[in-house]
């Protein structure tokens, strides 16, 4: 491990003495592009909701240019002018409250924000306390680190967190990774644990221990306990070999017990064994955790089945077997049942399921073809069983809703987005078959459709793989979305090794990356060039992150497509073994290291086809991505450029792999868009009868 990341400095400073910091400016923009990109601007998209325990008022927070506010609805009268908002007095000027939650009975809402008096450190994040009753707010912390993930004790005492002290980035593989120097994966290690604050003194003590990095937590239902999945350090590379533990908080004031691995599934044998596990969930009568296992990629993007295990160990059982969907999350409603999220097809299933009988309760079901979140959760349940989310479509800007009552009404309690239409053209879900699976995507319509003209089509692989396209509203930023509003279909596929048909789905493409999910996608394209005015002398290819991946790959297979755009791609599997700050995540696909079996490596690595490739292609990273580092794009332009096929490389500087600064979000966006316009001309108005 210390050999291969050591090599990964020396490549990047050959990147960088190849490619300037400063980004060279946009030779051409189309108008329309601009137009469409200041729209995009004007959406406001709520981050977090949060129902109270019985169902009355709901808190949510959205991003404002003066900072992110953090509003409180009735749900008996949700209107804008009847929200209460919620911030500390005297805050400093474009501060932000984020992360509301509730107390178990109600009383108090317990909130992030960097809403403080303290001008040395004004971007730190406290932990406040509003009370229903008194209406006042009192700050409960005064930390230096990350703060993320509150949750109350069901007693009501004590308010668990993740935290990172004196941190210096955000904990995570999305995030910028900080620059090589000093001794690699041993200086500056920043360990993410849980802290217990006690709500009574604001007294906070860190419970878990310094050699354990911790990703999710729950509450044991007497508030004595935590269950986490963590792992050793660092945080970024282990969430793929994470384990369960269980821990005894003996006391918030001093010491707790060591911890207890209940679970390791490297030591498991079965249709878990070697995957991974997110979402602990302690049962309410505090016997059982439950938890999603599968094969998976980044934390967060989550997919799997449903497992329980005893709350003292042994071997856990799937509690819904053969399900073609792909849990995303879930809680527990009462000790025999459950509420759960999952991708199914390209939407979400939300369903109750009784654990004892493996079957769903008679009022679940409710189908989404649209986006759904409510901060860290997909849903924010309340104890009477409604329950609060965000949602998006392709057709609806994102909102907040409560779903509530028999019927499952869904009431509308944020209006930010009222003014805002799509300017692309309409969605539609398309299934087709191949190798004997079952497979679907969406498309996008060109905006203005007329079915006597022919128009050109971008395919967008999504990231993953271990992921799925569902319904969403567009933000600004890398995306296939806008595409439509320019005049191209945009297809979306779902794959093989994508989520919403069950784990033997996911898994199909385990030792296969780039061949049959790269299949499925081209008969998938076959299917709408039959049926569709699709230009095929004009279709594009494009991803990110193993949709990058997909597009490197994808140009040396087929000279299909006419124009490509990688973004944030991997070339060569077998040097990026050895460069990336996440490898942890690769054994469970490969089945092997790149040092057992450097074959199966070779196999899905564009590097080794270069040759093949036609397609003009735009490659676009940052220069701090630990996911998909920078060489790997560098080592793809530098083999197009030599093998003559026309290519440009953009680096982004103090970018990971989920961009952050705004105007990169742009640039990355309007460069795409203008590399496809201008690779794909339309060199006149075409008719299907041509």
């Amino acid at each position: 491990m210390s050999f291969a990341r050591n090599r990964a400095p020396r490549l990047a400073s050959l990147l960088l003495l190849a490619i300037t910091a400063a980004l060279p400016a946009q030779t051409k923009t189309d108008p329309r592009i601009t137009t469409l990109i200041d729209a995009l601007h004007k959406t406001r998209t709520p981050m977090q909701a949060a129902i109270s325990p019985e169902a009355t008022l709901v808190a949510w927070s959205v991003r404002t240019p003066q900072g992110a506010q953090l509003h409180l609805t009735d749900i008996t009268r949700p209107a804008p002018g009847n929200d209460k908002l919620i911030s500390p007095a005297n805050a400093a000027a474009n501060c932000g409250s984020t992360q509301p939650t509730w107390s178990p009975n109600g009383e108090s809402l317990a909130f992030a924000s960097t809403c403080t008096a303290d001008t040395n450190n004004p971007h730190q994040t406290q932990i406040f306390l509003w009370s229903r009753r008194s209406n006042q707010i009192r700050q409960l912390t005064h930390l230096t680190g990350n703060i993320e993930d509150i949750s109350w004790s069901p007693d009501g005492k004590a308010i668990a967190f993740l935290f990172v002290p004196n941190a210096t980035r955000s904990a995570g593989a999305l995030a910028a990774m900080k620059p090589w120097s000093g001794v690699v994966g041993e200086d500056g290690v920043e360990v993410q644990g849980v802290a217990v604050l006690t709500v009574a003194n604001s007294k906070v003590v860190q419970v878990t221990p310094a050699n354990l990095h911790v990703y999710e937590f729950d509450w044991a239902p007497d508030s004595k306990r935590i269950a986490y999945v963590a792992a050793n350090p660092p945080g970024e590379n282990n969430w793929w070999v994470a384990q369960l533990y269980t821990q005894t908080i003996v006391s918030t004031k001093s010491a707790t017990t060591d911890p207890h691995s209940i679970l390791n599934t490297a030591r498991l044998p079965g249709s878990l064994h070697g995957l991974q596990i997110a979402v602990p969930k302690w049962s309410p009568d505090g016997r059982h955790i439950a938890f999603i296992g599968g094969i998976m990629s980044d934390q967060g993007s989550t997919g799997g089945d449903i497992y329980s295990i005893s709350a003292t160990g042994g071997t856990p059982s799937n509690i819904m077997p053969d399900k073609s969907v792909s849990a995303a999350w879930f809680d527990w409603t009462s000790p025999s049942s459950i509420r759960y999220v999952a991708h199914r097809g390209g939407g979400y299933v939300i369903s109750t399921y009784n654990i004892d009988s493996l079957s769903p309760l008679p009022d679940s079901g409710e189908a989404y073809q649209q986006s759904l979140s409510a901060g860290k959760d997909l849903l924010s349940l309340s104890r009477i069983g409604a329950f609060a989310f965000i949602s998006s479509s392709y057709a609806n800007p994102p909102e907040v809703f409560v779903s509530r009552g028999p019927s499952r009404s869904l009431i509308q309690v944020s209006h930010l987005n009222s003014d805002l239409k799509p300017t692309w053209g309409k969605a539609e879900s398309v299934d087709w078959d191949n190798d004997g699976f079952h497979v679907q995507g969406w498309l996008l319509y060109p905006a203005d459709y007329d079915p006597a003209k022919k128009y050109p089509m971008i395919v967008d692989v999504h990231g993953g793989p271990s992921a799925a396209v569902t319904p969403h509203w567009p933000s600004v930023g890398y995306g296939p979305v806008p595409f439509s509003a320019l005049g191209y279909f945009v297809f979306m596929p779902n794959p093989r090794g994508s989520y919403g048909q069950g784990e033997k789905f996911t898994q199909a493409n385990i030792k296969d990356f780039g061949h049959g999910d790269l299949s499925d996608i081209l008969t998938g394209m076959d299917v709408l060039e039959k049926r569709l005015p699709i230009d095929k002398s004009r279709e594009g290819l494009t991803g990110w992150s193993y949709g990058g991946f997909m597009t490197m790959f994808g140009v040396t297979q087929t000279n299909r497509f006419h124009a490509a755009v990688a973004g944030a791609g991997i070339s060569n599997w077998k040097s990026y073994y050895g460069e990336n700050s996440i490898d942890q995540w690769m054994l469970p696909f490969f089945g092997a290291s790149v040092y057992d079996d450097p074959d199966i490596y070779a196999k899905s690595s564009a590097i080794e086809y270069i040759k093949n490739v036609k397609t003009p292609t735009l490659v676009v990273v940052g220069d701090r991505d630990g996911e998909c580092p920078a060489p790997q794009s560098f080592e793809f332009w530098h083999a197009l450029r030599a093998e003559g096929v026309k290519t440009q490389l953009v680096v982004y500087p103090d970018e990971g792999h989920r961009f952050a600064d705004p105007a990169h979000q742009r640039d990355v966006l309007e460069r795409a868009l203008n590399w496809f316009e201008t690779e794909m001309p339309a060199t006149s108005t075409q008719t299907a009868s041509n």
